[in-house]
């Protein structure tokens, strides 16, 4: 059943068109991921739907019974309230019932009355119709879920963080036929999405949100629109479909644009022959030519080399040496010790509050260590990615905020990139280079921020929630980046996609300031942790007599079985034959760019091969660090 028709929707904000005739409709069942780029409208068409924004043109349709809640990402919150009474707040209708019910009891047990014994019969009535018995202990479970256990704690106590969650619990209870959540995600540590996977899952209304974790929309949606330049694509299926379709598409466009550019020669061609003998063709033919001419070219969409040169890392890097920091008597980092390598890509994990945040102001020199010590290379130049943006001047032009940092870099060839080109290349258009901060959107601003710290060419990266505020486009640019970055990378992040495309080392938060040490990246220390359940139950007290007890069976293991070592020899030759055959199937995509049924071939014959090479991968991680183990036993 269809809940609700957008029909011709456009909005604009100064001389920028953030949504050109959207239209599209909402059907009962259906959740629903909307992407794009930061700026480009998503919030503002949320907004719309929900009735918060008007649309300068189109309208909106929707049944008499479809009842909707939105949840911004900047809700309103009333300080002096608890907990419990905020939750309820955008449920004043449910809430006011059981309050009067509540009401007429207390009235009945001081003295009966027919007529207030009539009232509360009808109240009782329309609790039932609504269902509204349970909704506290569900409000209470919703919010035990997200984290929050204190439901009398009033609300100006409570961080940002947990405000967000207050308000994301009053959204998820409320009875509504379309659910309406702009950045839900934000601010959750892993366990906490993936509960609220589980509960949109289980709802059987629909859904419409905006969210950056990727991994969170494919689990979730089952459909995708995507906004590009004011335009809007529809794609049945999860974000892995999207992907795939987007990709048919996007070769489509190009297919298409080849064409109409070889029928822009010819159609020149004839123009230019003169006007005498224009003068004996057709006006239609001229008015074609116009129209190909004036048609708006696709978006280049493809991604971009940005493999740009660090600053060099000298021998020493790095060195954490037992380090201890404490706040308000809570141990947060307790007897931290490791020394950085080269190749480090490192993840911090753990619930929120629990510290992750200490350990990159202390690497960053923010604040300092209780006791131990942090030794850093001279050669280290650490570029900082913290989750509050830096003060920026809203006069200033985006691209004089990135030449005040530096005019051109390097690449690793020796190529020199400008900062105008680098703009182009974090999807800074010239538009929007030249625009002033102060109109950007609070998306823009971040990217903005994040390319200064990069054009600053560090070789120690620390990203503090890149995701929160980052949209999937630039979270790809990125991620790019990171894979030709010459340097060390450690972020806090619960995008597990991110971590799991970045990192190849987790730093896990386990217990009180307990930081353990995997190999691998996030999917691998879940493995981990799902095959040693007992891990998670290790504390201060007894961790000593944990690793005692760890000790020999890991001495069984240190030796190489008789496959194993054969495996070990082999393993660089078959990666390496595995990758040729993927660059293969690339060069065939590109050159059956318009066979589509040859395209589908291609790319399930390069799935399986890539399939393979991820678990090669894994093997490959496994065999070298226990070689490096059985080496340093034998010294």
């Amino acid at each position: 059943m269809n809940l609700m028709t957008i029909e011709n929707i456009s909005k604009s904000y100064s001389v920028k068109t953030l949504l050109k005739n959207i239209s599209f409709g909402i059907s009962e069942g259906e959740k629903i991921g909307i992407i794009g780029v930061n700026g480009t409208g998503k919030s503002t068409l949320l907004k719309i739907i929900a009735g918060v924004e008007t649309p300068e043109t189109g309208k909106i349709t929707k049944g008499n019974r479809v009842r909707v809640e939105y949840l911004s990402q900047n809700p309103n919150f009333d300080e002096e309230a608890s907990v419990l009474e905020q939750v309820f707040k955008g449920n004043s209708k449910e809430m006011q019932l059981l309050r009067e019910y509540q009401e007429i009891l207390e009235t009945l047990q001081t003295h009966y009355d027919d007529k207030i014994n009539e009232r509360l019969l009808k109240v009782q009535d329309q609790i039932d119709r609504l269902n509204l018995w349970d909704l506290e202990s569900e409000a209470k479970s919703v919010l035990t879920k997200l984290g929050i256990i204190n439901f009398s704690q009033k609300v100006k106590e409570l961080s940002g963080g947990q405000k967000k969650r207050v308000a994301l619990a009053s959204a998820l209870i409320t009875p509504c036929e379309l659910l309406i959540l702009d950045e839900p995600t934000n601010h959750l540590d892993n366990e906490t999405i993936s509960k609220l996977e589980d509960h949109l899952n289980s709802r059987k209304g629909a859904l419409l949100m905006i969210t950056h974790d990727r991994y969170f929309l494919d689990r979730v949606t089952n459909r995708i629109i995507e906004l590009d330049h004011g335009n809007l694509y529809s794609y049945d299926g999860n974000y892995s479909l999207f992907l795939e379709k987007k990709m048919e598409r996007l070769q489509l466009e190009a297919a298409m644009e080849d064409k109409r550019q070889n029928l822009l020669r010819k159609e020149l061609a004839w123009v230019r022959r003169g006007a005498q003998a224009r003068s004996t063709k057709q006006k239609a033919r001229l008015q074609r030519f116009d129209e190909l001419k004036n048609k708006e070219k696709p978006t280049n969409q493809e991604s971009i080399d940005i493999s740009v040169a660090s600053t060099r890392l000298g021998r020493k890097i790095m060195e954490f040496n037992h380090l201890h920091k404490s706040f308000d008597g809570r141990c947060l980092i307790e007897d931290l010790d490791y020394t950085l390598a080269r190749t480090d890509r490192i993840g911090i994990v753990g619930p929120n509050g629990i510290g992750k945040s200490t350990l990159i102001n202390l690497i960053r020199g923010k604040i300092a260590p209780d006791s131990g010590s942090i030794e850093i290379g001279e050669t280290v130049k650490i570029g900082c990615f913290a989750q509050e943006s830096e003060e920026m001047n809203p006069n200033l032009r985006a691209i004089d905020y990135i030449k005040e940092k530096r005019e051109y870099i390097e690449t690793a060839d020796g190529t020199r990139i400008t900062a105008s080109q680098m703009c182009e290349r974090f999807l800074f258009d010239g538009h929007l280079q030249y625009s002033q901060i102060g109109t950007l959107s609070g998306g823009e601003r971040r990217r903005l921020y994040l390319l200064r710290i990069l054009m600053d060419a560090p070789n120690v990266l620390l990203l503090d929630e890149p995701t929160n505020d980052l949209d999937i486009d630039t979270l790809r640019r990125l991620e790019d980046y990171l894979d030709d970055f010459n340097g060390i990378v450690i972020t806090v992040s619960h995008d597990r996609y991110f971590l799991d495309r970045v990192c190849n080392k987790i730093f896990a938060y386990e217990g009180e300031g307990k930081i353990t040490i995997y190999t691998g990246n996030y999917s691998d220390y879940l493995v981990f942790k799902e095959a040693n359940p007992s891990k998670n139950e290790i504390t201060s007290e007894n961790k000593n007599k944990e690793a005692s007890k760890s000790k020999p069976r890991r001495e069984k293991k240190l030796k190489f079985t008789f496959q194993e070592q054969k495996e070990f020899e082999t393993i660089d030759d078959e990666i390496a034959t595995l990758e040729e055959k993927i660059e293969q199937f690339n060069q065939e995509l590109i050159k059956h760019a318009t066979d589509y049924v040859k395209l589908q071939d291609i790319m399930a014959q390069k799935e399986i091969i890539e399939e393979e090479l991820a678990h090669k991968y894994e093997r490959w991680e496994y065999l070298n660090q226990l070689a490096e183990e059985i080496e340093n036993k034998s010294k």
